[in-house]
């Protein structure tokens, strides 16, 4: 089973027991951290898609660490001018390990379609 998730401004193709690098969420390391915006799930051949979240469906992930990604250098130049300047940043990240990724109800009413393949 696998499922696609937002978060952060990102999406992320998570399945049980992954570990998953994310923008700063916030909790305690041990937390279990509910993810609500479910773009995806996928069962085997089944996939169930949303419109754009599936309704009901959620994944829950257990927050492992907080850290900061590798520097990176924002370096500025004009030329011919002695214009220079020099920074860096580390963004803060969020580990998490993802538990278990819950289907939602598809009696819905239509806000999420089905595929199979070969169908």
């Amino acid at each position: 089973m696998f499922a696609v998730i937002r978060t952060g401004g990102k999406q992320y193709k998570v399945a049980p027991d992954d570990l998953i690098t994310v923008e700063k969420l916030a909790g305690e390391p041990g937390e279990t951290i509910e993810l609500g915006e479910v773009l995806m799930v996928g069962d085997g051949a089944a996939v169930s898609t949303g419109a754009p979240l599936v309704a009901g469906a959620s994944v829950s992930a257990t927050l492992v660490a907080h850290r900061r990604a590798d520097k990176i250098i924002v370096f500025k130049k004009k030329r011919r001018q002695n214009y220079r300047r020099k920074a860096g940043h580390r963004q803060h990240q969020t580990v998490l390990r993802i538990a278990e990724i819950r289907a939602g109800s598809q009696a819905g009413g239509g806000a999420a379609e089905e595929v199979r393949d070969g169908a």
